[in-house]
């Protein structure tokens, strides 16, 4: 692989880039991708394309395996600047030899591995390339070409870039706001470095060289039957046919599924040696094909934007780090989640479709609460967050702001030259008592919260590096969401104890959620996060938990009138009407 003319040697430092927790859906692209790589493996087996048989032809040539299993192979790992490779006799190209090493049978002898250092050349350090040429030959027969007992039929091999090129990542935008040039915290040059960036996003892409630090030969367990010219399309890349033979020779497979970004190596002029481990060894017909369609299915992601770059390592990473019975009760338990909440949110839609009193619930509550997904939305914005989150927080605003027309009166006030939106609240809700304890619990909660949100955004623009003011304003309106989102919930909490009451709550809804937030919490254990959005995840449930408690305290009234304006006698009443109605149409049919 040659690499673009733009291609410059990696940095050797760089600030860390801070993030702020986005932890989405991973249970959701578990399911996609299990979903997509299955309906592609079947597709590609019972719908690939057959060559028709002409009347009065031959039948299409069938092309099988030309080694049998079991056979004795012999190996060669040669490293070389070249991507074509006839330097057979330089030993020093030769890094790797292994001999009778039995093709397609699983044990201890058909796996080796070797674990070495390389020391790279000027050439590599300054953008070079390096490749892996690996033969397998019958065991006692030479794979070069010009030796004299060279066969065709009994050596096959294939070559494997060791240095891999990627863009090169963006500059950080990020400073300190308060920083001066003239500041001795902060040099000058730090400035400029950031204004040059800014101007080199619209120019041509830089590339950098990485080092693969693991290479894993693997030797596919296929002895199946192809009809020549008919392969299916995800495996005919990776055939190497021998149409004069009638067969086609075993795969060889570069396995860099479980290989991460964040595990390549950037080669630069500082770097003296890099750690190469090698390994070969079988690899069944079906673990192949499922490592092939995973991949195809990350790239479907992507090319939708429902995977942002790097996303598909992190959901490898959770099968590599993540405890193996747990992450089997997370994936299973995810199917559940997706069907709470979308009965939660059916059931939400459906509490306030029918409210008709505002009589116990609190209307400032649904306002913060539009807020606070609006300022989550923005953040995603500015983020760069994948089209598909962005759409779920989009919906999730307008639903809310919905929301807020349910429990307050929304006027179109056209007195002035420019239209605004007046809000009035409504009688059920002024006109009792509950209006006056949510103010007052408003009023105490909103000192805590307004002194927390300025101690978290001063910290934030002292110590911490951002963007612009409106990111710095952003993140922290969205690190106050994350951490003291708890806080605007106990306002209902607190109507609840002052109404010695809870009948006026949408329990459906409230039930699936918390069902939900036993989900997210099985996720924390399993997907690693920052340590505040881990602690926000057990918010809900000491909230959903006083819920309980207060339910289980406060005894039913049956005067009071519920979410859907019904009192508990007036269901009686209406019970007891229908079965007297009943018992007459009875005896009417008897007489």
């Amino acid at each position: 692989m040659t690499p673009p003319a733009t291609a410059a040697v990696a940095a050797a430092g760089g600030g860390e880039q801070q993030q702020q927790p986005q932890q989405q859906g991973i249970g959701k692209s578990i399911q996609g991708i299990i979903r997509i790589a299955i309906f592609w493996y079947f597709a590609s087996k019972f719908f690939s394309p057959k060559a028709p048989t002409p009347t009065g032809t031959e039948p299409p040539l069938q092309i099988s395996n030309l080694f049998p299993r079991g056979e004795p192979l012999d190996m060669w790992f040669y490293l070389s600047d070249n991507e074509t490779f006839n330097d057979f006799g330089v030993e020093s190209a030769l890094v790797w030899h292994e001999t009778n090493i039995p093709y397609a049978t699983w044990g201890p002898e058909s796996t080796r591995s070797l674990s070495l250092k390389y020391y790279p050349s000027e050439a590599l350090k300054h953008n070079g390339s390096l490749y892996a040429h690996i033969f397998f030959a019958r065991s006692g027969y030479p794979p070069d070409p010009k030796d004299p007992e060279y066969q065709p039929l009994v050596a096959f091999g294939r070559t494997y870039p060791v240095v891999t090129y990627l863009p090169k990542s963006k500059a950080d935008k990020k400073r300190s706001l308060l920083a001066d040039s003239d500041d001795k915290g902060e040099p000058a040059n730090e400035v400029i470095e950031d204004a040059q960036a800014d101007l080199k996003d619209d120019g041509p892409v830089e590339w950098i060289s990485y080092w693969r630090p693991n290479v894993t030969i693997n030797l596919v367990d296929d002895f199946t039957k192809y009809t020549y010219n008919a392969v299916s399309p995800n495996i005919a890349p990776y055939l190497n046919v021998e149409p004069g033979a009638g067969g086609y020779y075993p795969t060889i497979y570069f396995n860099e599924f479980w290989l991460l970004r964040d595990k390549l190596i950037p080669i630069n002029e500082t770097v003296t040696e890099l750690p190469f481990h090698l390994e070969v060894g079988p690899i069944s017909m079906t673990k192949w094909q499922l490592f092939l369609q995973i991949d195809q299915s990350f790239q479907i992601h992507r090319s939708y934007g429902s995977m942002l770059e790097g996303e598909a390592d992190e959901l490898k990473r959770v099968f590599l780090e993540g405890n193996p019975y747990l992450l089997m009760i997370t994936m299973v338990v995810s199917l559940l989640h997706s069907v709470f909440d979308f009965l939660a949110f059916k059931n939400d839609i459906q509490f306030w479709n029918k409210n008709k009193s505002m009589e116990g619930l609190s209307a400032k509550s649904v306002v913060v609460s539009f807020f606070c997904q609006l300022v989550v939305f923005l953040y995603l914005l500015d983020n760069d967050t994948s089209w598909m989150i962005l759409a779920s927080s989009g919906v999730g605003c307008c639903i809310e702001f919905w929301k807020i027309g349910k429990a307050m009166h929304i006027e179109v006030d056209r007195s002035g030259s420019i239209p605004r939106l007046r809000f009035r609240d409504r009688e059920s809700y002024a006109g009792n008592k509950t209006k006056e304890y949510d103010d007052l619990a408003m009023k105490y909660l909103s000192y805590v919260l307004f002194l927390l949100v300025a101690c978290s955004s001063a910290y934030s623009l002292k110590y911490e590096r951002h963007k612009s003011w409106y990111s710095w304003i952003l993140s922290s309106l969205t690190s106050c969401v994350y951490m003291f989102g708890f806080i605007m919930m106990c306002p209902q909490l607190f109507i609840n104890y002052k109404l010695q009451s809870v009948a006026h709550l949408p329990w459906r809804q409230m039930t699936y959620k918390f069902l939900n937030t036993i989900i997210d919490d099985l996720f924390a254990f399993v997907i690693k996060m920052p340590l505040l959005h881990r602690l926000s995840v057990f918010r809900d449930d000491v909230i959903f938990l006083i819920y309980l408690y207060q339910r289980w305290v406060y005894p039913v009234d049956r005067k009071r009138v519920n979410e859907f304006g019904f009192a508990g006698e007036d269901v009686d009443q209406a019970s007891g009407s229908t079965d007297l109605a009943a018992v007459n149409e009875e005896e009417k049919k008897t007489n």
